[in-house]
């Protein structure tokens, strides 16, 4: 019976304690390995198709270009790639948008280890892993209205602090416009003012805060 080849995992973070801790976990597992790391997006494609990994785990934000364009241009390049978002942020936006771009699964950073280790083989064998808590939260977001681009405009600039009149000035519309799309918002939202709204958005990843 012949030797069975480890499951190649690739990390992708811009931590380098992230990385040195999963790798030394992983690589005490015999059934599985590291082979490359990556500390942007920018440079995780480059690696991805040179290492060639079974499985990636892809950290969110990170300088230059964040996980979501990583996966999504690897994705591109390799359709059965199969990424895990390795993350602390569970805003629903965030899940929906990582699970759209082509992640196999969604994890957060404090997941007990032999979670992570059963979810890189899960994933390694052409399976998607959504943790109940992170799918509750996926079930919110597509429950719920998505934004349009205008109403995120108006949704951005109340977050900046501005007033119907700047609003109006700044996307070139009427106040009364302006009242309309913050009324559909708040509806979409389901915030009872202005300042729940962009708290809303926040924590479900609409709105950054840089």
């Amino acid at each position: 019976m012949g030797k069975i080849e480890p499951i190649k995992v690739m990390i992708i973070d811009d931590h380098p304690i992230v990385r040195e801790g999963l790798r030394a976990m992983i690589d005490r597992r015999p059934d599985m390995t590291v082979v490359g790391e990556a500390e942007n997006g920018r440079e995780a494609l480059e690696r991805f198709l040179s290492l060639r990994p079974d499985v990636a785990l892809v950290d969110l934000r990170m300088p230059e270009v964040d996980g979501l364009e990583a996966i999504t241009t690897i994705v591109q390049e390799v359709p059965s790639a199969r990424l895990i978002v390795l993350t602390t942020f569970d805003e629903d936006e965030n899940i929906y948008r990582a699970l759209r771009a082509g992640a196999k699964a969604y994890l957060l950073k404090d997941v007990p280890h032999q979670e992570l280790i059963d979810c890189i083989r899960a994933v390694s064998e052409g399976r998607t892993l959504i943790p109940p808590a992170i799918a509750a939260k996926l079930a919110e977001h597509v429950s719920t209205s998505p934004l349009t681009g205008r109403e995120m405009d108006v949704l951005r600039l109340v977050a900046a602090g501005h007033a119907n009149k700047q609003i109006a000035a700044a996307l070139q519309i009427s106040e009364a416009t302006v009242k309309t799309h913050i009324n559909n918002l708040l509806v979409k939202l389901g915030a009872a003012s202005r300042t729940e709204a962009v708290t809303i958005g926040l924590r479900r990843g609409l709105l950054r805060v840089d």
